[in-house]
């Protein structure tokens, strides 16, 4: 537990590094020209290292196999909630936290691009206990986090049914993350596709197989179904396929492999739910349409993406025990993603030991909320700025063989 002088002193470090964040998205800071960019991968992370790129002044094209924002992308939940989550690396969290008070201008400057707005709600995620031991533990939680100076209310059984009175009698206890929240990553996938447009991006949807082209020291571009392309930078962003993008040497290969996650949606009256709730096993992520989104099932089984029984099982288990006013709603869909996870689960970001390949993946359960973050952090190095953040983050680092997810 941080003392008081050592939690003042890290929340003082937070502020000057999110103050930074906040103003470049802000206020573009005019820079030389970038040079052409592909960045193979439209997911979220790839569209938006697009979108600052170009806002920067520089030619990008993104090429991937599938339509943009869909994979894991267009499967997640939105969920935007660091301290919820409970990342036990500290580089990893703090990284989390940067990110989650940049969206803020993030999404203000993508929704000005392309007149979509994604939908970003940071007004507060409930983590709801149903028995003593997890209510005790909550309370402890919070304690810790109000001492490093988050936002966190402690909520008995009367506060928490005022803010979600589908919770029920069996609940004795929650807290509330108050600047914790979720974004519409369905909307957002097709914000940063129209804002990426409005700036010039070309998104090659459909690209087939793509491979780098390089010589003895540097990238020159990538060869997809349609040709060769010429690139003075080659960015990374291919998510659980990173690995299998082809042309690079050995040594810039990140180990990056797929965890899949099953979700299901309910049909619920629009406003029944307010907040994000997160119950033992599961979370439950309210839509404005009135669909309620649950997840997310976490298992290594390769390239599978089918949606399981068992998976749906394990989720409506959840779900239903911790809010049986749920039993008589409908079931609207069912789909699977694939994460990038990576041996330690910290993603790969920065440069590579090939002069202008660059990795952005293996965000594993993290993508959505570290979108901001990583396409400024990918921006910078593309122009040539140090970032210290980028050594914790780097394809070199230490990695053990397997992490336990």
């Amino acid at each position: 537990m941080l003392d008081k002088v050592t939690a003042k002193s890290a929340m003082k470090t937070d502020t000057t590094e999110i103050i930074t964040s906040m103003k470049r998205f802000r206020e573009p800071p005019v820079r030389p020209h970038a040079g052409d960019v592909a960045i193979v991968g439209a997911g979220l992370i790839g569209l938006s290292i697009a979108f600052e790129l170009a806002s920067r002044g520089a030619t990008v094209r993104v090429y991937d196999a599938a339509e943009p924002a869909h994979g894991a992308s267009w499967a997640g939940a939105g969920m935007l909630a660091p301290l919820t989550e409970t990342i036990k690396d500290e580089s990893l969290r703090r990284l989390c936290e940067l990110s989650l008070r940049a969206y803020p201008a993030f999404t203000q400057a993508v929704t000005a691009a392309s007149g979509i707005d994604a939908h970003l709600r940071l007004d507060g995620l409930i983590y709801a206990a149903f028995d003593s031991a997890t209510r005790d533990d909550l309370l402890m939680r919070a304690e810790r986090l109000q001492q490093r100076g988050f936002p966190v209310r402690t909520l008995d059984h009367r506060e928490a049914i005022a803010f979600e009175p589908v919770l029920g009698k069996r609940l004795v206890g929650a807290i509330l993350m108050e600047e914790e929240g979720h974004v519409d990553n369905r909307r957002l996938g097709r914000a940063l596709s129209a804002a990426c447009s409005a700036l010039g991006v070309a998104v090659k949807a459909g690209a087939g197989h793509v491979r780098v082209k390089h010589d003895q020291r540097k990238v020159l571009g990538v060869w997809t179904d349609d040709g060769f392309f010429a690139a003075g930078v080659v960015i990374n962003a291919a998510g659980a396929w990173a690995a299998r993008v082809e042309g690079v040497p050995p040594d810039c290969v990140p180990p990056v492999f797929p965890m899949k996650g099953q979700m299901l949606a309910l049909a619920l009256p629009p406003a029944l739910i307010r907040h994000p709730i997160w119950v033992p096993d599961a979370y439950l992520v309210p839509r404005e349409d009135g669909r309620l989104l649950i997840g997310a099932t976490v298992e290594d089984c390769g390239f599978d993406s089918r949606v399981t029984a068992a998976g749906i099982h394990v989720l409506l288990d959840a779900a239903l025990k911790a809010l049986p006013v749920l039993n008589d709603f409908a079931i609207t869909e069912t789909w699977a993603g694939l994460r990038p996870a990576t041996p330690d689960l910290k993603p790969f970001i920065g440069a590579t030991p090939l002069e202008r390949y660059f990795l952005a993946t293996g965000h594993f359960r993290n993508g959505i909320l570290l979108a901001p973050v990583t396409a400024t952090l990918i921006a910078d190095a593309v122009e040539g700025q140090e970032d210290e953040t980028l050594r914790l983050f780097a394809l070199q680092r230490s990695q053990p063989e397997h992490a336990h997810v």
